[in-house]
Formats: structure tokens, C-alpha cells, sequence
């Protein structure tokens, strides 16, 4: 900064404000003990990109982008770790010995003779926008750098577990920042719920601590400190104590909860331990409750395909199945049918395992398989309740399976899922389970086969011109390619740099009518039922997805990761 020029002169001189309008700003930030850079774009004075572009070249600094700050190794060590996170600075390079270091506010009082002090070495700024740096802070340092850095020059202090047996319920603003490890696992969470995570995976490695994220469906490694792995034992037992496990414990496989609050949303944790060769994984799965309550309509069915499961799920009897992998949605379709048919005329009672989302007006049971309270004992006393709707978390077993037949034979209707690649499979799957093919084809109404797909970017999607074999090879059908626009991912800063925003489903609904019937009865293979319901119309899975693709929703490559192809299509 020029020594001789006031931050009033500067601003001015930018050509971006007066001088009364700059000694405005900057009485503004004296009043709220707020930062010029910040209050001057929180004020609407200036865009902060366009302020520090004009501050550079009136200040002679460089101005970098994020992905411009890739700093050698001898940079990065030149700064502590907690210095650059409590500053919000990252080194961009050493230039004859003196530490060049992005920041967002050179007019911060003291930051060099901070960074001077912390460094052993000049320093030199650079300016870059702040959630710029935040972003290369954690990808050059991973996410709790700054904790852990404050662990390692306090060694004074031993590492210790709170004793506390639950934080159910607390707020994770709440909980005590002072305690590093404490700090440390809330940073994990916290980044994770900010990225849209659904699954958190701390997983042991020989030489090192392993954090992914599952964004989207798909999984993302984390950047983490190097020196995670000196902390593994004791980040591994806090997530233990917040679940409320046994720490003592490591030779076996366990499960527990921790209920947060985020920003005053609700937040269930599930958390399951598995002792591997280099010490206990850890899995969380984030459940938002409100995040579970969608209508029908934000499911991504056609509009021909939501009105007909409308028509099945107000019959007044019969089982209705979603099929599908774990992942694949089925929790959310089940809630969508319960919410849009949920009134205080019906009496609608579930049984879960887990209870992923609380819905108002739905009596909600939890399965204990520990103390003997499985689905099927469930069930049975449910059928008791005098139920109009009852909702069956899972068909595990074939007695879970030949009550839930029995109550929708008795005038009830069932809601339920299985684990089968399509919506045929459930039929040979529930024979397998050893139900009487009568009694299948009795009792069901319909099955629904689903998977979820990525979302394209709306902000980065490109159109692609696909190869024309590539189609063939994967049955595309080109013909409507010309009345429409196929896009292919990019990536951009809205979406991470993956080209995708959120997900959708692509669905096959499977309508049980009396042919159907018949040829259950018969015993056909589920592949010989799939051909006879593509011949009578039944869109697949893979096909739904191609309308998707025509629709710009989606890319040709989404569709083929999550299904497969389909055979039927082949000998119809």
C-alpha cells in the first residue's frame, strides 16, 4: 500500500466511488467493527470482484483467481495453518524469499506484521475474493487444518474424549469449540451438510485417514491435513461418543445416532462402525427430515406417469412395491405417496428402520429387532390398529411378506419396497421368498422400479453432438435427437466442477393387470413378463432416462451408470 495515500485516496482512485462516498464506507465499517472490503460489498458500494481487480492495479498487487493459486510445497509450509484460517489468507508463491499471500482485505489493520511475524520472512500481497481463498485454503490444507494445527502446538495438552454419553438434540453451534477433536468432527459434518452430502466415510488406510463425501450419488474424496492419521483413534472414538456406542469396543461392528441441529434444521446422523485391518470405518448418513416431504411433483415423473401412480395409490386395497438399490430414492417416493394422500379421513400407520422423516398426521412405528419388535410382529399387531394405508418399510422375509399379502387381500392398502434391479424381478423375487404365485398376483397392484440420476448444471451444460455408433450400441433412439438439443456436463464453481446440480428419478411402472396375472400364475420368468408389459407400452427404466436426456435434464452417460441394459427390448 502506498504509505503515502490514505484508504479514502485508494478507494477513490479506483475510479469506482468518490472520495466522500470511500470516507462514507469507511465510517460505515468503524460503526459496525466490520472490515472495509467486506462492508463495502455487503453495503453495496462496489462488487468485490470488480473492487479487487481495481485495487490491484492501483496497488500494484497481482490478482488471482482461485484455481491460480497453486503455491509450491515450501509456500505452504512457510504459514501456519491456523494463521491462514484465522485471516482468511493462503500463500500464492515465494518470490525471493518473501511470502507472496493472497487475501481479500489488504486494508485489514496489522495482517502483515502478523503474517510477517508468523512466517519468519517478508510478505507480499496478492488480492483474490475471499470465498476464493476459503476454497484454495481447503483444498491446499483439507477441511480442519486449522484445528488440527492447534493440536499439534499444544502438546501440553493430551488428547481426551468428552464423557458425555449423548448430544441429542443440541446445536452444532453450541457444542464446546474448545475441545479440538470436538471442533475437528463438527468441521466434517458441517462441510459435508454445506455440500449437499447424504453419506460421510472416514475410512483407516494404512498411512492414512481417508474422508469422503457421497454428493449426488457419486463419492468425493475430501481433502484432509496429512497428519490425520495421528488422530484417528481419538476423532473415531468422538463420533462414537456422540452416537452414544461403546468406545471400548473395536473388535465389533455397531450402530447409533446423533441428532444435531444445523442452522435450525433437524439433522439425524446415522452412524455405523466396521472394524477393518487399519482400524474402525466409520459411515454417517445425513437425514434432513424436511428434506424427505416432497410432493409428487418434484419426483421427476412424466406427467403420464404421475397421474397413473395418482390412480393407484387412492385404490382402496393392494400392495403397491417400489424396487431399487439402496440409494435409489425408494424412502422419498413412499413419503411423496403418504403426503399426497394423507387426509383426516384415513387412518395411515407406517413401520420403518429407521424412522428417516417425521411426517405430521402418520402414526410411525420404529422396528427393534434387538428386543424381537421385527416388521412382521409389527405388522401383525398393526393389522389390529384398524389401519386404512399401512406403509412397510422393507419386505425382508417371507413372513413380513405373507402378512403384508394378507392385509391387502383384507381390504387394506400396503406401501412397501424391495431390493430388485427392475420392477419384473419383484414378482420371482417374492416367489423365491416362497409365496404362492396366486397370492402375488392377487394381491399386487402395481411395482414401480426406480434409480436416481445427476442433474446437469444449468450453468455449465453444453450441447454435444453424440457419435452416431455410440447411439446405435446403446439403443438411443436418434429419431427424435433432431427436434432436440443433447448436452453433455462441463463443470463450473456453481456445481464443483462436476457438471451436475442435484438429482432426479427415472422410473418403470409395472401395472399388475390381468395378464399379468395370468402369466405369474404360470410361473414365466420375470424377463418374459417385462417383454409382454414393453409390448403393451411399459416405458423402462433405461428409456425413461433417454426422455430425460431429449429433455436436457440429464446426460447420456447418467442414464447408462444407473441402469442396465434392457433385454426384454431385444426379443420384443
Amino acid at each position: 500500500m502506498h504509505p503515502t495515500q490514505s484508504p479514502a485516496e485508494i478507494l477513490a482512485a479506483t475510479g469506482l466511488m468518490d472520495r466522500a462516498r470511500a470516507e462514507e464506507a469507511i465510517a460505515l465499517a468503524r460503526a459496525k467493527s466490520r472490515p472495509l472490503i467486506e462492508t463495502l460489498v455487503r453495503e453495496n458500494f462496489a462488487r468485490e470482484e470488480e473492487l479487487l481487480r481495481a485495487l490491484a492495479g492501483q496497488l500494484g498487487y497481482p490478482f488471482l483467481r482461485g484455481d491460480e493459486i497453486a503455491p509450491a510445497r515450501e509456500a505452504l509450509e512457510a504459514l501456519p495453518p491456523a494463521t491462514l484460517f484465522h485471516f482468511n489468507v493462503v500463500p500464492a508463491a515465494l518470490e525471493n524469499g518473501a511470502v507472496r499471500v493472497a487475501t481479500a482485505d489488504p486494508f485489514r489493520p496489522g495482517l502483515a506484521d502478523a503474517l510477517r511475524l508468523a512466517a519468519g520472512r517478508p510478505i507480499r500481497f496478492a488480492l483474490a475474493p475471499a470465498a476464493e481463498i476459503a476454497k484454495a485454503a481447503k483444498r491446499l490444507y483439507g477441511v480442519g487444518a486449522d484445528t488440527l494445527d492447534r493440536i499439534i502446538q499444544d502438546q501440553a495438552q493430551p488428547l481426551e474424549i468428552a464423557p458425555e454419553a449423548s448430544l441429542f438434540n443440541k446445536d452444532i453451534d453450541d457444542l464446546d469449540q474448545e475441545a479440538s477433536v470436538v471442533k475437528f468432527v463438527n468441521q466434517i459434518i458441517w462441510e459435508a451438510y454445506q455440500d449437499g452430502a447424504t453419506d460421510i466415510h472416514i475410512e483407516p488406510q494404512e498411512n492414512d485417514l481417508r474422508v469422503r463425501y457421497r454428493i449426488d450419488g457419486v463419492l468425493h474424496p475430501t481433502p484432509v491435513p496429512p497428519q490425520l492419521k495421528r488422530f484417528q483413534s481419538a476423532i473415531i472414538s468422538r463420533v462414537k461418543v456422540m452416537a452414544g456406542m461403546d468406545i471400548a469396543e473395536k473388535r465389533l461392528p455397531q450402530d447409533g445416532r446423533i441428532g444435531l441441529r444445523i442452522r435450525g434444521e433437524d439433522l439425524d446422523v446415522r452412524v455405523s462402525t466396521m472394524p477393518t485391518v487399519y482400524g474402525e470405518s466409520v459411515s454417517l448418513r445425513l437425514l434432513l427430515r424436511r428434506s424427505g416431504l416432497l410432493g409428487m411433483d418434484k419426483l421427476g415423473l412424466c406427467a403420464e406417469d404421475e397421474e397413473r401412480l395418482k390412480r393407484l395409490i387412492t385404490r382402496p386395497h393392494g400392495i403397491l412395491l417400489v424396487t431399487g438399490p439402496t440409494g435409489s430414492g425408494k424412502s422419498t417416493s413412499l413419503y411423496a405417496w403418504l403426503h399426497t394422500i394423507n387426509s383426516v379421513d384415513k387412518r395411515v400407520i407406517t413401520i420403518e428402520e429407521p424412522i428417516e422423516y417425521e411426517m405430521p398426521g402418520i402414526n410411525q412405528i420404529q422396528v427393534k429387532p434387538e428386543i424381537g419388535f421385527t416388521f412382521a410382529v409389527g405388522l401383525r399387531h398393526i393389522l389390529r390398529q384398524d389401519p386404512d394405508i399401512i406403509m412397510v418399510g422393507e419386505i425382508r422375509d417371507k413372513e413380513t411378506a405373507e402378512i403384508a399379502i394378507r392385509a391387502a387381500l383384507t381390504g387394506h392398502l400396503v406401501f412397501s419396497t424391495l431390493h430388485t434391479n427392475d420392477s419384473a424381478g419383484a414378482v420371482t423375487r417374492l416367489v423365491d421368498m416362497g409365496i404362492e404365485p396366486f397370492l402375488v398376483a392377487s394381491s399386487i397392484e402395481a411395482i414401480v422400479a426406480q434409480r436416481l440420476v445427476r442433474r446437469l448444471c444449468p450453468a455449465c451444460r453444453r450441447p454435444r453432438a453424440p457419435d452416431e455408433r455410440m447411439l446405435d450400441r446403446i439403443g438411443f433412439p436418434k429419431a427424435r435427437i433432431e427436434e432436440r438439443t443433447i448436452y453433455e456436463a462441463a463443470g463450473c464453481e456453481a456445481c464443483r466442477g462436476t457438471g451436475y446440480r442435484g438429482r432426479t428419478g427415472v422410473y418403470e411402472i409395472l401395472t399388475v393387470n390381468e395378464t399379468v396375472r395370468s402369466l405369474i400364475v404360470q410361473r414365466v420368468s420375470s424377463n418374459a413378463i417385462k417383454s409382454d408389459a414393453i409390448r403393451r407400452g411399459m416405458r423402462t427404466l433405461r428409456q425413461d432416462g433417454w426422455n430425460k436426456v431429449l429433455e436436457g435434464v440429464t446426460t447420456i452417460e447418467e442414464v447408462l451408470r444407473v441402469s442396465e441394459e434392457d433385454e426384454a427390448l431385444t426379443e420384443t
